[in-house]
């Protein structure tokens, strides 16, 4: 569940200079931007190299081949989406509850943006062979970070399954995420809210531990 932009990029002027740094960073956001608005098989490497502003030769140069530029894009925009959501989620501060319940404002926000294109990963694994290992594990490598740090909010509220909980939200999530894409609507996220906030019940979190032995016996003796 990857955010395909987590600000607004706009890709740099054409220009055939700079170093390869700077190249680099052209192709990403280029190659990013193409592969999340018109898909990665219907982006050409011409396309990639014109919008850009480098040449064909320095794609290859510095990326190899464009299976190795998509695993790039995926590497990148997964990290740039974490770095986001966590943040989304940590700003403002308050106990872990508060946190996990600012996920689906978050994600409205992310959807109501004019570049939101759905989830990377998502899109990725969908458009490909289903046995494509590579893919599904970059996939899972953004999954598994995203769900270690929900449990770990999960475990700090005192949810009763704090791994199940994690899941449950990571499934609305996904969820969410695939509805707004399909229907415009940034206000799916709202409904996913809702659910998320009868998960996040705390009738939900583990009981808290009270010994009344000595009023018992208090009272027996009594």
């Amino acid at each position: 569940m990857a955010k395909s932009s987590a600000k607004k990029r706009s890709v740099a002027p054409h220009a055939g200079g700079g170093d390869d740094e700077s190249a680099r960073g052209r192709l990403l956001g280029a190659a990013t931007y193409l592969f999340c608005k018109n898909g990665i098989n219907a982006t050409g490497i011409e396309a990639i190299i014109e919008e850009a502003g480098t040449a064909k030769t320095t794609l290859y140069k510095l990326f190899g081949s464009k299976t190795n530029l998509v695993h790039a894009v995926l590497e990148s925009e997964g990290r740039q989406w974490r770095e986001w959501f966590i943040a989304s989620l940590e700003d403002g501060g308050g106990d872990a509850q508060t946190k996990l319940s600012r996920i689906f404002p978050a994600l409205k926000r992310w959807f109501a943006e004019e570049r939101f294109y759905g989830c990377p990963f998502i899109n990725a694994v969908g458009e490909h062979d289903k046995h494509q290992r590579e893919l599904r594990s970059i996939a899972m490598r953004h999954k598994k970070i995203v769900l270690t740090h929900i449990e770990k909010l999960a475990a700090e509220m005192g949810a009763a399954r704090p791994q199940t909980l994690a899941h449950q939200l990571a499934l609305l999530m996904d969820g969410a995420i695939v509805a707004a894409m399909v229907s415009g609507d940034p206000a799916v996220a709202d409904t996913a809210a809702l659910t998320a906030a009868a998960l996040l019940s705390p009738f939900r979190m583990k009981p808290k531990r009270t010994n009344h032995a000595p009023e018992q016996l208090a009272g027996a003796a009594g």
